[in-house]
């Protein structure tokens, strides 16, 4: 069989389902593991965390290692780590100390989903496509659908064959990363910087203005997606008065979908309509969700504000992804390594300043979503200036 970059665009859509797997996954198995392992909630919460805290690490860290070792072999063992994390999940707690087990599994993976995060868009961006912000987008939304799925069919398993056969679901998406490994192994990959071109150094990348610019950029998208996000369940049940299990399915999903919904019309229509101009009417229509949710007093509304958010921030990452790829040709590794980096704080920075102001005015969760609307805000600013720099 000859492996050609069609091969190679459908590996990274499936690093990318990947990466939703290892982000979700086993945050429905939390209930899971206190009931079967006895583990109290304070060390359950954790594990969301520690999953962040090794990919931002592994972001930080990437741009020291992935040009001396090469993308081939570090893309394959972003899927030896994912598979291998899985599968550890399994096995450890029947040998060690139960949480000490599932936490060697999350560390584990999580450094596949931090070189996930890093490797895939640079190998997405070389691979020879008709448009490339078209094909970022697509690639992006596989994470929605991908969350989509390991939600919804990891429900429909438990719900016919019990949540005491975890393990089993577990080594079967596990076997996803595997198959990913034999194509890493195979497929075609691109120089990701232009040839005859060497990539920016660290140093170099630090000192353009423009890359700071994206950086903003970036740390805004991740803070539009997940202010919101985190308290999307809420509204959810709220909203449609629906009980609390219904509205943990229904509110992130719905938000997912319609993120999915973004980037897939942005790759399907994205010749038609600039990215620029696109991304500017999803920042308006951003800060407009953020003040649905925040400021209006029928829980409908505030629905209607989350639901709007998700489409809205569709196009927000990898939006900025393919604005900084062909604005900074030479950027390579390291500014996909940062960018990426720049996204996840922006995924902190976010839903902890909604915390902190929605604990400070007493529990007050609108007024800390509507505090939040700064991001989008931010975000159109850097737009609007970006546009007139370009037309300057």
């Amino acid at each position: 069989m000859k492996f050609t970059f069609k091969h190679t665009i459908f590996s990274c859509f499936s690093a990318f389902i990947v990466q939703a797997t290892l982000n979700t996954f086993i945050t429905l198995l939390f209930v899971t593991f206190q009931t079967s392992f006895h583990i109290p909630i304070e060390k359950i919460t954790l594990l969301a965390t520690l999953n962040f805290l090794v990919q931002l690490i592994v972001d930080l860290l990437a741009p020291q290692f992935v040009d001396r070792l090469g993308y081939r072999i570090c893309v394959v063992a972003s899927q030896l780590f994912a598979a291998l994390g899985l599968v550890l999940l399994t096995i450890l707690p029947n040998f060690i100390d139960p949480f000490a087990g599932i936490l060697t599994g999350v560390i584990v993976y999580a450094i596949g989903g931090g070189l996930i995060e890093v490797l895939i868009g640079p190998i997405m961006e070389s691979c020879p496509t008709d448009n490339k912000e078209k094909a970022m987008s697509i690639l992006h939304s596989f994470y929605c659908w991908g969350h989509v799925g390991i939600v919804l069919l990891s429900t429909l398993f438990f719900s016919i064959f019990g949540t005491e056969h975890w393990r089993m679901l577990t080594v079967i998406w596990a076997l996803i990363p595997a198959f990913n490994i034999f194509m890493f192994c195979n497929v075609p990959l691109a120089s990701v910087v232009p040839e005859g071109e060497v990539g920016m150094t660290v140093g170099e990348l630090f000192k353009t203005r423009l890359f700071w610019f994206f950086m903003m950029m970036m740390i805004c998208a991740g803070a539009c997606e997940q202010s919101i996000v985190q308290w999307v369940s809420a509204f959810a049940e709220e909203g449609l008065g629906v009980a609390k299990t219904v509205g943990d399915l229904a509110g992130p999903l719905a938000f997912a979908a319609l993120m999915g919904a973004a980037r897939l019309f942005y790759g399907k229509f994205g010749d038609k309509v600039p990215l620029q101009k696109f991304m500017l009417i999803s920042s308006a229509l951003c800060i407009v969700s953020y003040l649905l949710a925040g400021l209006a007093n029928l829980p409908i509304i505030n629905l209607l504000g989350c639901a709007l958010c998700g489409f809205s921030v569709g196009i927000m990452w990898p939006g900025t992804i393919s604005q900084s790829a062909a604005a900074l040709r030479r950027g390579g590794t390291a500014m996909f390594a940062y960018l990426a980096l720049g996204g996840d704080l922006g995924c902190s920075i976010g839903p902890s300043l909604v915390g902190f102001v929605a604990s400070a005015a007493n529990n007050n969760m609108k007024l800390g979503i509507f505090c939040a609307v700064i991001f989008p805000i931010v975000l159109t600013a850097c737009l609007l200036l970006r546009g007139r720099k370009k037309k300057a």
